[in-house]
């Protein structure tokens, strides 16, 4: 009996997209050699995407980082049909959170009283992109709007005109408008062609002030060779191409969404619309991150900071509450780490002969992982018998302890070089022990006292009592500032030491139920350019964390490499 039920699972209910017939396609020969003009969409198409879309402070912080990353464009949301959109739209604006060389974009449908709201929002803002859209595809005009060609032609027109006579209300704002025909992949390309001459006709956009055309592959249905082809034949078809930006924003249903993007590129677009690690509908958007990192590592400038993949990931992270895979291209944790012997030792012999005055060229590794705030610790790892798998399964099974990833990886370090050094089998017992004085300190120099946290408005403020179990160190107490708790610590331990101090990685969770239950909190923090790896184990779960960032902080004071340790 055949397992497969064909009613559901049956290929002969669909048929292949169709191809467009261009024998003098020139895109295959071009190369890329400058970046595009990016345009995040992070907190709109990406924010519509998640489980709990973001709150006011995951927004704040994520606005933040992308100016902080370089972008000029950044798409803040839909605050025509959203108060929350509206309000972090009136707050960039009232409270002067955008750069004078930077450009946001709001997204409306082509419908009169949203595209009014759309400006309202936007009232008062020094420069503006308004973006509207409808879609174009034959399902979506037959099945959604019942409306033949020229029907939803008509209301293209009607929205592009609407944008424009809105605009000459508010005279002080220098404006940008942008047009998308949405499923523009799933449109006939004639016919898209056509809608978009029909917006042409209305801005009557000039070379000195462009329109942006946006073309998106909403539902990615074909291979990204058939997308160039739909972008080239748009960009030779199309009026006035002198005074247009052709942008492109491609989803990622068939996994090819970067790889759309970059022959899009190469087909004549200008301009890149998509996300920070893919997040977006269903699959996902195109990974701003992952097409300029190609470009990065092909010697062409990705016209973004992309230098610290450890902030990036951990605020993408916390943002939209989706971990990064760790074998994300360019910026997940394992994508520099080589376990197999075969590559180690090829990665090891090229390092060895690398200079920093070479052009990079070291086996299965193609950038320097230093560029992104990485460490070759990272790349090369030894997995032997007793690797990191058995340690943490011990240290769980023996002492409750759920090590994360990275932790299991500096643990199965510190356990195998000892079994090396004294060519023994290391009980459960001597594990322990490594682990208390490598990652706990426990009795050793500073612990946590007391402390103190306040929130006010998204800062908390902490103040904590430090003591040692050494008469001759005094007391000391810190107070800091920050997003959460653990900031404002790492904060107070700046103010008090001069360390630069940033957290890389934490994690935390219960032992134990009821009234005996006690908490565990990992922390891997970035002290002067070093990471350390605290552990710590407390009655409640703050504490935990805050006595791990100080079990890394004494590290540093015994740390010979290090120059500065805690004091008064």
């Amino acid at each position: 009996m055949n397992p497969f039920d064909h009613r559901y699972f049956n290929y002969r209910k669909y048929r292949p997209f169709p191809t467009i017939n261009k024998p003098d396609r020139r895109w295959p020969s071009q190369v890329i050699e400058k970046a595009p003009i990016w345009c995040a969409v992070d907190l709109r198409d990406g924010n519509q995407a998640l489980i709990e879309p973001m709150n006011v402070a995951q927004k704040q912080r994520l606005w933040k980082l992308l100016i902080k990353l370089g972008f000029k464009e950044i798409e803040i949301g839909f605050p025509s049909a959203s108060q929350p959109d509206f309000d972090f739209c009136r707050w960039l604006i009232e409270e002067h959170q955008i750069p004078d060389d930077v450009r946001i974009q709001a997204l409306t449908q082509a419908r009169p009283e949203l595209i009014e709201r759309t400006y309202e929002a936007l009232c008062d803002v020094k420069q503006a992109i308004v973006h509207v859209y409808n879609s174009t595809s034959p399902v979506q005009r037959k099945k959604v709007f019942k409306l033949d060609k020229a029907g939803v032609m008509d209301i293209a027109r009607q929205g592009a005109q609407k944008v424009l006579d809105e605009s000459k209300k508010y005279p002080d704002t220098d404006w940008y408008f942008e047009y998308s025909p949405e499923s523009f992949s799933s449109t006939e390309i004639d016919y898209a062609i056509d809608v978009c001459n029909a917006v042409i006709d209305v801005w009557q956009p000039t070379p000195d002030h462009k329109a942006i055309f946006n073309l998106p592959a909403t539902v990615e249905c074909a291979t990204p060779n058939v997308f160039a082809d739909q972008i080239e034949t748009f960009c030779d078809n199309i009026n006035s191409r002198d005074a247009i930006v052709v942008s492109l924003h491609t989803h990622n249903d068939r996994g090819c969404a970067v790889a759309a993007a970059e022959l899009g590129v190469m087909a004549g677009a200008d301009r890149i619309e998509g996300t920070l690690m893919g997040n977006g509908e269903r699959t996902g958007n195109m990974d701003i991150v992952t097409m300029a990192m190609n470009l990065y590592s092909q010697g062409v400038d990705p016209e973004l900071d992309l230098s610290n993949a450890d902030e990036i990931v951990r605020v993408v992270a916390e943002c939209t509450q989706i971990a990064a895979h760790p074998r994300h291209p360019w910026f997940g944790e394992l994508v520099y780490t080589a376990f197999s012997g075969s590559h180690q030792d090829a990665i090891k012999k090229c390092l060895s002969v690398q200079e920093d005055n070479m052009m990079w060229d070291v086996a299965y590794l193609p950038i320097d992982p230093r560029d992104l705030g990485r460490d070759y610790q990272s790349v090369i790892r030894v997995n032997s018998q007793s690797g990191k798998g058995g340690v943490a399964y011990v240290l769980e099974q023996k002492y409750g302890l759920q090590l994360p990833r990275w932790l299991q990886i500096e643990a199965s370090r510190k356990v195998q070089a000892y079994a090396e050094q004294n060519s023994v089998e290391v009980s459960h017992q001597e594990m322990w022990r490594i682990v208390e004085e490598t990652f706990m300190n426990t009795g050793k120099d500073y612990q946590l006292n007391t402390y103190h946290l306040e929130k006010e408005g998204e800062t908390e403020s902490l103040q904590a009592t430090l003591i040692s179990s050494d008469p001759k160190m005094a007391d000391i107490t810190l107070t800091g500032q920050g997003d959460g708790a653990l900031s404002a610590f790492c904060h107070a331990i700046r103010q008090s030491t001069g360390l630069d101090v940033e957290i890389i990685h934490y994690d935390q969770h219960a032992i134990g139920a009821g009234t005996d239950a006690s908490a565990v909190g990992y922390v891997q923090l970035k002290i002067n350019g070093r990471r350390y790896c605290g552990i710590a184990k407390n009655k409640d779960i703050l504490s935990a964390n805050l006595n791990a960032i100080l079990a890394c902080i004494n590290q540093v004071g015994v740390d010979s490499r290090a120059s500065t340790s805690l004091s008064v």
